[in-house]
């Protein structure tokens, strides 16, 4: 059995006994009944998750995937591909909008090129640069598949051995990305997980002009026309519209979960990568913390086909690189202190409200 199968199997819904003795502390803290709301049921789910009733989330760590795409050629970017590997520099050196948020937050930041078009033997070891490449960037999906399936896998497999090499080492992962164009093939699992109309959920990525949005909706229509990928095989829609650092993200998602450890999923991007798991396996969708709701229109739309209808935050986001879930990471902790710190009306020898 291979490394994606085998993880799968290992993938089991949260535990509900411990959901239930966190519903019942929680109903008993020394405050009004469920005072701090989401909070609340976020600490349930934590629980639930690491089936322990004092979860733990300290370590912290953001793992963000670098991949770059053949369909920037359509003009579907305002920026160059040659931004992706300058952005990997960057973040590597510790400059970028994930290194400030992810050390406010106390997460350490992990950058893997999975499919990046530059070699990067200059970053070679440095601690918190992995190289993984699987290709040199994917095929332009507006004449074709992106990656072959086999290399669809490898993307996949690929995360799941990062989640299963940092597991020992940290306690809940956030999901992170960086690749010039990926709003494009994000896009297109979007339309394809969702069944909702290409122009409903496409947006202006990193800041096209009206005309320019017009030409990457075309655009990603006739990425589907053409790939037609199967709604219901995560791993051909992945190698027909997706992208490595989809891949890589969709099985960091799978390896944290059969590890039982909580994945706070960053932007649209990175909600890509978790629809490519929850198709390959749907109980993977116990296990995830939707950091954000990004400025892209689409990215409720992908939300809610996880189940989620309200993210943690909601600011405007859409930058990527693990920004939002660095900083969602702060509310995680809150939850599991509320469900650990907080004394029950018992405890605190406080009268409770008149039944």
């Amino acid at each position: 059995m291979n490394a994606l199968e085998q993880t799968c199997r290992e993938i089991f819904p949260q535990d509900s006994s411990y959901r239930e003795k966190a519903k019942k502390r929680l109903d008993h803290l020394a405050m009004p009944h469920w005072a701090l709301g989401d909070l609340m049921d976020l600490g349930i789910d934590l629980a639930g998750i690491t089936r322990s009733m004092d979860p733990a989330v300290a370590r912290k760590a953001i793992v963000t995937m670098a991949g770059d795409h053949g369909v920037v050629a359509e003009g579907v970017s305002k920026f160059p591909a040659e931004v992706t590997p300058q952005m990997v520099h960057n973040i590597v050196a510790g400059g970028a909008g994930i290194n400030a948020l992810a050390r406010q937050a106390g997460a350490d930041v992990y950058v893997v090129d999975v499919g990046v078009n530059h070699d990067f033997s200059e970053l070679t070891g440095k601690d918190n640069f992995i190289g993984r490449k699987i290709a040199y960037g994917t095929n332009n999906i507006a004449q074709g598949p992106a990656m072959s399936i086999a290399n669809a896998r490898r993307a996949v497999e690929t995360g799941i051995e990062i989640a299963n090499e940092l597991s020992d080492s940290y306690d809940i992962f956030g999901t992170g990305e960086m690749g010039i164009g990926n709003t494009t093939p994000s896009t297109a699992i979007a339309a394809v997980v969702t069944g909702r109309p290409v122009a409903e959920l496409t947006g202006r990525g990193t800041g096209l002009d009206d005309d320019q949005l017009q030409q990457k909706i075309d655009i990603i229509a006739r990425i589907m026309d053409v790939n037609k990928p199967d709604p219901d095989n995560g791993l051909d829609i992945l190698a027909k519209v997706g992208g490595y650092e989809i891949g890589g993200i969709a099985g960091l998602i799978l390896g944290a979960a059969a590890r039982k450890k909580p994945v706070v999923v960053d932007g649209f991007i990175s909600t890509a990568g978790a629809l490519i798991a929850h198709v390959i396996e749907p109980f993977v969708r116990d296990y995830l913390i939707c950091a954000h709701r990004s400025v892209e229109p689409g990215h409720k739309y992908m939300q809610e086909a996880l189940g989620c209808t309200r993210p943690l935050l909601d600011l405007n986001f859409r930058l990527g690189e693990g920004t939002g879930a660095a900083l969602a990471m702060n509310i995680v902790e809150g939850a599991k202190h509320v469900l650990t710190d907080v004394a029950t009306f018992a405890e605190a020898a406080v009268a409770g409200a008149d039944k």
